[in-house]
């Protein structure tokens, strides 16, 4: 008789549903020879007894048939496009959880989709159900037209554009014309079930593509009652899966990601995928576009076409800013300033005051040699020159990226989608917890109401919430500023020795070992603040009752890029535009909390802590993200897998093995795009100090491209399709930090490199013709009387020196009218700063809107393609009309000439009776 397991399966799923059975019936049918069809025919007019043994050995003979990477029911003809799974709960609230599951999959039942169950015997682990789902083409059709989804009409006469000038040069990159092409263009219209002859129907099976069938289901579950608990209606699957009566929900892969399909699956996507951009040794191939659009959907595909355009502008971004590092490099020996610094008769004679009391000796500049040279590297005469770059290389990446989205518009027709479309699709827990109803003026429809009183102590909480976390920032930042301070002393104490006083080259100085310790724990800091707000701003948007996904996005969003924003980058602005600058003078310091003393910048400038603190927080967030992503599914579906294979003698089917993958969830993206947003803003917001930030995005980008695809083929479950016709509310944001962005690189060109006060020195103070940069270390270091220095302040023992040196512009002792106030240079100097940033920021500007200008938001070619395609449809859909018309009018008139001479023989026949 077989497997008793299999024949009880089959009995349940028999009376279950009746139609599934008959269905079963008929494919069977179709599959057996002459002899069993009639033998068929002859079971069903026998008892029923007998024929549920027959139709049990039939479906049991189909089942050890069935391969394991089948996308199909038990048939092998009606493909899966959704499954749900759960497992039975011993809990006391595990009859509420059968019951909604029951009602939930009868009224699945009630909208035309077809359900068929495994059995928990049947799964490899023992325990888990799972609810195989099939869309018929009657609910395909009905819900497309719903959800306004675009079907060909005909195939496009426009040729794709292949002006690329560079197009023989790239041939490497290309990838094979099948893979970026996978489908021919064509002229869409939304569908109509009414006007299905005007559509190219070749295969009502795959017709519709995966994406937009599982995209359809996922919207009959997300608004599928299962019953009325508490006087409200309960509907929804995210509702079920947040109550654990389902444990997922997810759609198939179509096979497995390192094989192409076998019969009866048509075509393996997701191994095309995998073999054209998954793998990393094509780090250096373009992407296939358009087969991510018809696998993951529109939303997913523009993150990848926004992520590959990215990288490719950082391209002569990279270049520039590699460019500025070489000639920093080459004219390093050249540096007037490094030289004096390093000369034992020049900087080996200066005596630089203490930089923290008591504890701190005094030093000689010359200890500081390979920090000076060092900072040339960043703080160079080419850094002006880079943040301008800069600033106009932002503004064309973002209006470029316009064109490009334009573009991928009209390519994925998208031209006539609008947001409003996603507004009208309220989220299932909004309409859940809504008790109020009143009409929306666009749907002339009665649509559950959120009044504005419910919301506002979310809403407070919310902004409190942000506040605290980010005040809780900056006090993290503070704290590790008095770490900073306090471990200064002590680095001070054991690496300022006698070295430091004699003409011995020291590498490793008390400032660079305080900069990189305090970086390191500045950004251990940051990323378990991320970890505890990411966790705690979710739960408050949740709180929020957002009215639909866009809505929930949209407030998540402002929250999360707020806090990173202070959270990564408030540490890089106290370096720039904090550190150093109220630091007072010996004698006189300015104090933090009336116990630290505040930091000096070393006499090389801070540029080169900004430089270290950059590197550090965005190399290891970079490096840390992509083991995160890398590493972080791989382990946990092996241990999935391991735990699962409990039952190896079973078949370990396709439902099964996605099921053990790692669900990318509705917030994947957002957190992908947050990452590459905090990156754009190391690479815009503080370039000037570091132009390496560019190239190290690129290289990150490059990797993360074929990461995301590596795991959204082989570690993640495929995500619901989704559309988006842009990046949405991130495009703001770059926006915004573009034009932060200027600011910020000038006032780091004029208050933290050295560029200004050197320039004074060379055009106003300089007397050396032949070298007129000579002279000016000394010239920038002013003198204290070590006399002057109070008790409480002055080193611990005593020396032979009666004066050292200290960076700043101010009058010497000797002068008693002005002792220690600042000079006149201290003014020329901070005039020339301010000069400089108003110049820059206004030529940068003016470029910035000259360019937005030229250049046009949609390219001239893609407008008239637009058109076209318009033209085009419109008439397709009017002689399809008329056509319609005309065999209408055709048929009425045949039947109007045979009653007329029905009437006329009628006449004839009554007058010859006459």
């Amino acid at each position: 008789m077989g497997d008793p397991d299999l024949l009880e399966m089959v009995e349940q799923e028999g009376k279950r549903s009746s139609r599934d059975i008959t269905y079963s019936i008929q494919m069977s049918e179709q599959s057996m020879s002459s002899r069993e069809s009639s033998f068929l025919i002859k079971e069903e007019r026998m008892p029923a007894k007998r024929f549920n043994l027959f139709l049990r050995r039939r479906l049991m003979f189909q089942k050890r048939e069935q391969s394991k990477d089948s996308v199909f029911f038990r048939d092998g003809i009606r493909q899966i496009d959704f499954v749900l799974s759960y497992v039975d709960d011993i809990k006391k609230d595990s009859d509420l959880k059968a019951e909604r599951r029951k009602e939930f999959e009868l009224n699945l039942r009630k909208t035309g989709l077809e359900l068929e169950v495994e059995d928990k015997r049947d799964s490899e682990d023992g325990r888990t159900y799972f609810v195989k789902i099939h869309a018929p083409w009657e609910v395909l059709v009905t819900y497309a037209e719903v959800l306004g989804i675009k079907m060909p009409i005909k195939e496009s006469d426009i040729p794709r554009p292949e002006n690329n000038p560079l197009r023989y040069m790239l041939g490497p990159v290309k990838l094979p014309q099948e893979v970026r092409f996978p489908r021919p263009e064509y002229f869409t219209a939304q569908f109509s079930r009414h006007r299905q002859e005007l559509f190219l129907i070749e295969d009502e099976a795959t017709f519709f593509p995966s994406s937009s069938r599982n995209r359809i289901v996922y919207y009959i579950l997300s608004r599928c009652p299962f019953g009325i608990e508490d006087g409200k209606k309960r509907f929804g699957i995210e509702r079920l899966l947040t109550s654990n009566t389902y444990s997922s929900a997810y759609p198939l892969h179509d096979g497995q990601y390192w094989k192409p399909a076998e019969p009866p699956n048509i075509v393996n996507e997701r191994y095309i995928l995998y073999q054209n951009w998954a793998r990393f040794s094509y780090f250096y191939k373009e992407q296939p576009l358009d087969l991510i659009k018809n696998y993951f959907g529109e939303k997913i595909g523009i993150y990848f076409v926004f992520l590959g355009f990215y990288t490719e502008m950082l391209l002569i971004a990279a270049a520039v800013g590699l460019a500025c590092l070489i000639y920093g490099i080459l004219s390093m020996d050249a540096n007037e300033s490094s030289t004096e610094i390093c000369d034992p008769e020049i900087g080996g004679q200066m005596i630089m005051c203490p930089l923290c009391d008591q504890v701190c000796d005094y030093w000689r500049l010359n200890s500081t040699c390979l920090t000076s040279k060092l900072s040339h590297l960043f703080d160079n005469e080419s850094t002006v020159f880079f943040a301008i770059f800069m600033g106009i290389w932002v503004t064309l990446f973002l209006e470029f990226w316009k064109q490009r989205q334009a573009r991928l518009e009209y390519e994925w027709d998208l031209v006539d989608f609008e947001e409003e479309q996603q507004q009208l699709q309220l989220r299932p827990e909004f309409e859940a917890m809504c008790k109020h109803r009143k009409m929306n003026p666009v749907t002339k429809e009665m649509e559950p109401y959120m009044p504005l009183w419910n919301r506002i102590p979310w809403y407070f909480l919310s902004g409190a919430t942000v506040t605290f976390w980010m005040a809780l920032v900056v006090s993290s930042m503070v704290a590790v500023i008095v770490y900073r301070l306090s471990v200064f002393a002590t680095f001070a104490s054991f690496m300022e020795s006698e070295a430091s006083l004699q003409h011995v080259k020291v590498y490793f100085t008390p400032q660079l070992a305080t900069s990189l310790s305090g970086s390191c724990l500045n950004f251990m800091v940051i990323l378990m603040l991320n970890f505890f707000y990411e966790k705690i701003s979710a739960w408050i948007t949740k709180m929020e009752i957002p009215r639909t996904y866009q809505e929930y996005e949209s407030s998540l969003t402002l929250k999360m890029f707020l806090f990173q924003f202070v959270n990564y980058y408030s540490s890089c602005f106290y370096v720039a535009f904090f550190k150093g600058k109220f630091v007072g003078y010996p004698g006189k310091y300015t104090y933090l909390f009336n116990v630290w003393r505040s930091e000096e910048c070393d006499p090389g400038g801070c540029l080169i802590e900004l430089t270290t603190q950059l590197t550090i927080i965005m190399t290891g967030k970079q490096i840390f993200g992509n083991i995160k992503e890398a590493i972080y599914p791989l382990v946990f579906n092996w241990w999935r897998r391991r735990k699962a294979r409990t039952n190896s003698e079973k078949l370990y089917s396709r439902w099964e093995q996605d099921h053990d993958l790692e669900t990318f969830g509705q917030l994947g993206l957002f957190y992908e795009y947050l990452e590459t947003v905090i990156q754009f803003g190391f690479v815009t917001l503080f370039v000037a100090s570091f132009p390496l930030a560019p190239l190290l995005a690129l290289l990150n980008n490059i990797i993360e491209i074929r990461v995301d695809a590596w795991k959204l083929t082989t570690q993640y479950r495929r995500p619901v399709a989704a559309k988006a016709h842009s990046i949405g509310v991130w495009q703001d944001i770059l926006y915004g930090m573009a034009v932060v962005s200027v600011a910020t690189n000038a006032f780091i060109v004029a208050f933290t490199s050295d560029i200004i006060p050197r320039l004074v020195y060379y055009y106003a103070y300089s007397t050396n013709t032949t070298h007129p940069f000579k002279g000016y270390v000394n010239n920038s270091l002013s003198v204290f009387l070590i006399a002057d220095f109070p008790n409480h302040t002055a080193p611990s023992e005593k020396r032979d020196f009666t004066t050292c040196r200290y960076r700043d512009y101010r009058h010497p002792p000797e002068d008693d009218e002005h002792k220690y106030l600042h000079n006149m240079q201290f003014w020329h100097v901070l005039a020339a700063k301010m000069t400089f940033i108003i110049v820059m920021e206004h030529i940068v500007f003016l470029v910035k809107f000259l360019l937005a200008w030229m250049i046009p938001d949609v390219p001239k070619d893609v407008e008239e393609r637009i058109k076209r395609e318009k033209l085009m449809t419109v008439k397709i859909l009017h002689d399809f009309e008329l056509k319609k018309l005309k065999e209408n009018l055709g048929i009425n008139s045949e039947v109007f000439s045979k009653q007329v001479l029905m009437e006329e023989s009628k006449a004839q026949l009554a007058k010859s009776t006459i």
